[in-house]
């Protein structure tokens, strides 16, 4: 398993990340009542209490099927545990994304999954387009979006496929259902934050 740490003041091992998928990977197996031989979600929670797994941060957890997106939900800031967090995020990722129709457990032997831990999010002060662009850094920053109600946010890893500053924000505008030129205005509230990911 591959991990990447970013800057977060919370430093998880690559051994942490190894235990967080092992969680979302149970969890999504035991709501598809699969491979009964992983351990329940409840004996894995009961292993982790490292005070790291006890942080109440935001988390993601991903799912890719074939190298394509099969689901993704988390929570950008929580009042829960990161256990509580990859658990139950793991869960609506395979079934509650109204993107995707729910996981069969046909695909489950093929799943990829990625677990995120969020920083707390800061806001980031721009006067105009120019200074927004020069304050994002590309392959850091997640970033999160808000307008009268709108909302969206992408991951840093995202940027793996967007690396362009100005095409991730015009994407993300999209995502929040706003005019992809919305970043432009300077009228956008725009908060960033970091992660530290791993993937099986």
């Amino acid at each position: 398993m591959d991990s990447s740490a970013k800057t977060n003041s919370y430093v998880y091992s690559k051994n942490d990340g190894e235990k967080l998928l092992k969680l979302a990977r149970s969890s999504i197996a035991n709501k598809l009542r699969v491979n009964i031989n992983l351990p329940k979600p409840s004996e894995i929670v009961a292993e982790l209490q490292d005070d790291v797994f006890k942080n109440q941060l935001g988390t993601f957890v991903t799912l890719h099927l074939n190298k394509r997106l099969r689901g993704c939900i988390g929570t950008l800031e929580s009042t829960q545990s990161v256990t509580e967090g990859i658990e139950q995020n793991a869960i609506s990722a395979a079934f509650d994304d109204p993107r995707f129709p729910s996981l069969t457990p046909k695909e489950f032997d093929n799943i990829h999954i990625e677990v995120s831990i969020l920083s707390q999010p800061v806001k980031l002060n721009y006067k105009d387009k120019e200074e927004l662009l020069s304050k994002l850094e590309s392959g850091v920053h997640g970033v999160i979006i808000r307008k009268d109600g709108a909302r969206a946010t992408f991951l840093p890893q995202v940027w793996q496929q967007l690396p362009d500053k100005s095409l991730f924000l015009s994407n993300l505008c999209r995502k929040a259902g706003l005019s992809e030129n919305e970043w432009k205005t300077g009228s956008l509230e725009v908060m960033t934050y970091t992660v530290e990911y791993f993937e099986e």
